[in-house]
Order: C-alpha cells, then sequence, then structure tokens
C-alpha cells in the first residue's frame, strides 16, 4: 500500500494559512484535524459548508484522516440536497455559522480549540482512499458521482504546482470557493501539498479582494475568475502587486489578460480541466493562445474524439470539447481549445462557437457583461436564432449591434438582445443554465419592461 502525506510543509511551526492578518501554524492546524475528526457524527459522506477556507481546510483534512468522503455537487439547491441524500443516506454537513442553509443533520464546527500538542504527526494517507466525489449533470437529470483518490489529486495539484512555480515560500488567496472543483485544488490542496500558506477568506467585492492581496506576504497568488477579474480593474485604480495570478473557470480574453498582467505586474496563467480529470493544462495568454498538458498528462486523438491520459489520470477519459492537437501526430501535449462540442452553432450552414460568439460580445468597449443563449428548444445542429443577454449601461441597442456586426456574421446576430442589470453569476463566475434560462423566460414574458434590439 503506498501512501502519501496530508500536508507537505516540512516545520510544525510552519505557516501554512493566514486568517486576516494571523499566522496559523501547522502544529495548531493538525491539532485542529484531530479535535475535529474525533468528534465528527456518524456518517460516511460529508457536505462541508465552511465558508472560512481555513476552517474548510480542516474540516477536508478532518474527514480524510477519518475515511469519510467529500461530497462536492456543483451547487447546494433544496433538489440538488435531496439528490445527494438518496446517493448517500448517510451525509451530513458541516458548518462554520448557525444556518448551514441546507437542510441535513448538521455539525457545528468548534468555536473553540484545545491547545494543541506538541509534536503531532503528519498523517499518511492511502493512495487508493476515496476522499471525495464530484459530480456532473447527467442526460436524466440524476447528477453522475466522479470519485477522487487522494493518490490522483495530490499528483494534480503537484503538477500544477511545478507548472507555476508556486512553492512553500507563497501566499495564495483565492475568490473562488473551496467547494468548487478548481476552488478545492488551487487554493486549498496545492497549498497543503507544496508547503504553501493559503489565506481564510473569500472576498468577493473588489476592494475586500485588493485589501486581502495586499495584507499577505510576498511572494502572493490571487486565484481568480474572468468575472472577477474584470470587476477588480474595473473599479479599483491602483491595485497591490502579486507575484502571480491565476484563472479558469471561463475563456480569458487576451486584452484583460494583458490589463491584469500590466496592472498587477505579474504573469497571469490559464488551468484548464474538467469535473472528470481535473486540471490538465496550462497557459499563459498574453504569451498565445496554445495549452501545454501539466507533467505526464498527455492528449490522445481517435476518430473525432480526444481523450486524456497519463500523469495523474487514473484511465483514460473522453473530453467533451473541441480539442485540436498540435502537430501531426495522433498524441500530443500541446493543444488549442476550440470550445465544447454541445457549444457548436449551426446556422444556415455556417458554424461558430458559443465561446467565440461570447467573447466578440464581451470584448466591445462598453461591455461589462454579456452572454448568447440557445434557446430550449433549438440543438446545436438546428438553431433558429441567438438570443443574448447583456450588462452595457452606456451603450444603446443600436450601437451595441452595430459593433457586433462588425465582429460576427450576421447570421449570429442574436434576435432578440436583451439589456439586463447583472446577469445571474454564480460564486465562481459561471452561469448555470437553469437560472439563466429563468431570467431570459422572465424578460420574454408579456409586459416585462426591457430593451429589445
Amino acid at each position: 500500500m503506498s501512501t502519501l502525506p496530508l500536508i507537505a510543509h516540512r516545520r510544525l511551526d510552519a505557516v501554512m494559512a493566514w486568517r486576516g492578518n494571523t499566522p496559523v501554524s501547522v502544529r495548531q492546524f493538525l491539532g485542529e484535524v484531530g479535535h475535529v475528526a474525533a468528534r465528527l457524527p456518524p456518517g460516511r459522506y460529508v457536505l462541508n459548508l465552511c465558508a472560512d477556507r481555513y476552517r474548510f481546510s480542516v474540516a477536508l483534512a478532518a474527514c480524510i484522516v477519518s475515511g469519510r468522503v467529500s461530497l462536492l455537487p456543483s451547487t447546494h439547491t433544496p433538489e440538488m440536497v435531496r439528490q445527494m441524500q438518496h446517493i448517500a443516506p448517510d451525509v451530513f454537513c458541516i458548518v462554520d455559522k448557525d444556518d448551514g442553509g441546507v437542510d441535513l443533520p448538521s455539525f457545528r464546527y468548534p468555536e473553540s480549540m484545545p491547545f494543541p500538542a506538541a509534536d503531532p504527526a503528519i498523517p499518511a494517507i492511502d493512495c487508493d482512499q476515496v476522499v471525495a466525489q464530484v459530480f456532473t449533470s447527467g442526460s436524466s437529470g440524476v447528477p453522475l458521482p466522479h470519485l477522487k483518490r487522494w493518490g490522483s489529486l495530490v499528483r494534480n495539484v503537484q503538477g500544477e504546482a511545478e507548472r507555476l512555480g508556486i512553492g512553500a515560500d507563497y501566499a495564495i488567496l483565492g475568490t473562488v470557493p473551496p467547494q468548487h472543483m478548481y476552488g478545492l485544488e488551487s487554493t486549498v490542496l496545492m497549498p497543503l501539498q507544496c508547503g504553501a500558506a493559503l489565506h481564510a477568506g473569500r472576498p468577493f467585492y473588489p476592494a475586500d479582494i485588493g485589501a486581502a492581496l495586499a495584507s499577505l506576504p510576498r511572494p502572493r497568488m490571487l486565484v481568480t475568475t474572468p468575472y472577477h477579474l474584470r470587476a477588480l480593474l474595473a473599479e479599483q485604480a491602483t491595485l497591490p502587486a502579486a507575484d502571480q495570478l491565476l484563472s479558469a473557470t471561463a475563456p480569458l480574453p487576451q486584452d484583460l489578460a494583458s490589463e491584469a498582467e500590466a496592472r498587477f505586474g505579474a504573469p497571469l496563467y490559464e488551468i484548464y480541466g474538467c469535473t472528470e480529470t481535473g486540471q490538465l493544462a496550462s497557459r499563459r495568454p498574453t504569451a498565445g493562445a496554445g495549452w501545454e498538458t501539466l507533467p505526464a498528462v498527455r492528449l490522445r486523438r481517435e476518430g473525432q474524439s480526444t481523450w486524456a491520459e497519463g500523469g495523474h489520470i487514473e484511465c483514460p477519459t473522453r473530453l467533451s470539447d473541441v480539442i485540436e492537437l498540435s502537430g501531426d501526430g495522433a498524441v500530443s501535449t500541446t493543444f488549442l481549445l476550440h470550445g465544447r462540442h454541445a457549444d457548436l452553432v449551426n446556422i444556415a450552414g455556417k458554424r461558430t462557437s458559443l465561446a467565440y460568439l461570447n467573447h466578440q460580445l464581451n470584448a466591445i468597449p462598453g461591455v461589462q457583461d454579456g452572454v448568447f443563449l440557445l434557446p430550449r428548444e433549438d440543438s446545436p445542429d438546428r438553431i433558429g436564432r441567438l438570443t443574448a443577454l447583456v450588462v452595457a449601461p452606456g451603450l444603446t441597442p443600436a450601437a451595441l449591434t452595430q459593433a457586433l456586426r462588425e465582429r460576427i456574421d450576421p447570421v449570429f446576430l442574436p434576435r432578440p438582445l436583451l439589456f439586463v442589470e447583472a446577469l445571474p453569476r454564480n460564486a465562481t463566475g459561471k452561469l448555470p443554465s437553469q437560472i439563466t434560462q429563468d431570467l431570459l423566460a422572465t424578460l420574454q414574458s408579456p409586459g416585462t419592461t426591457r430593451e429589445p434590439a
């Protein structure tokens, strides 16, 4: 049986987290992990709802050392909670505030902790142990679980740290929740597995992000999304220096990447991956459009499909994205990413992708946010019309339509083009499909005031 340590920090007095301006030592972390693990209620499956990233990390580690499995659904809606109870009837949640917001048995994170032992041991975890389940949407509406084993997760984030050059001297701030796979990998597991320090907070507003980043010692890294990054650059006249920026969850326009690098004085990298495989590749958008797989990972073309294999990937996995491998061979470690198969659009024999259309829409000066939508009754191969929702308070519908005409083929112009005050993005900057379609239905209902084009 092979094992890997719970954390990679070499000294018990090393700083492994920052809670505001207060450092947390490895010794204190291990003491809290043991204290929480000994008090968890019966039940193998856990929904970790701790908002404090440090407490989330302690609870996650307590579940790992006690053999429990953390469930990581995409949302925590009442329907999703019911699905989790169906999948795991003994599931309970861990919360760090009185109202966890879900109808499940709850364990309250302890407000006080005993003084840690002088010389606690770092637990060794079986590489084959299942420590988490993440979920994708099944065609029947039932979430499909994907097991995450300890060895695979560790190799994944160690490969990320190696690629990005993140070492034990770094402090890492995240604007994304730790319950999301990107947040889990890059703001919790990566610092734990390269000896770095994580920041306990999850600042949302631009001023709070800037203040939290400025409070961390250097070198420091900001893990964020295009949505948060755009808002931060638009609303903050001055920004604290950073040593590295990381983005994921949505394509990052090159002009946004260039501005971020200039204003933070740091390189910006993107991470590409999926729920099934975890992180697969990285790129620096200002250096080119190409992606490079993480160490030992490779992509293989088989017919019209692309498969990911090697490295931390336990078995070859078919990818749902449109990928162009570099070179003439069937296997490569470099590639171009053209979007998801489901995002391909075919109108009157002309093809494009929703990702391309969204990029062009959001690149128009004055557009703060925007998205193209396929009507529910249409399919990628038979589309009668497209709709777009846009946040652009300084533009008129006519001006925005004219700007789109200069960027995309007229057959893809949205009918209608609807102006909104804000898009219903979640904590990672993504637009949940159901919520977005509900907003569209409301906007198109009789009696609704809107600005169509």
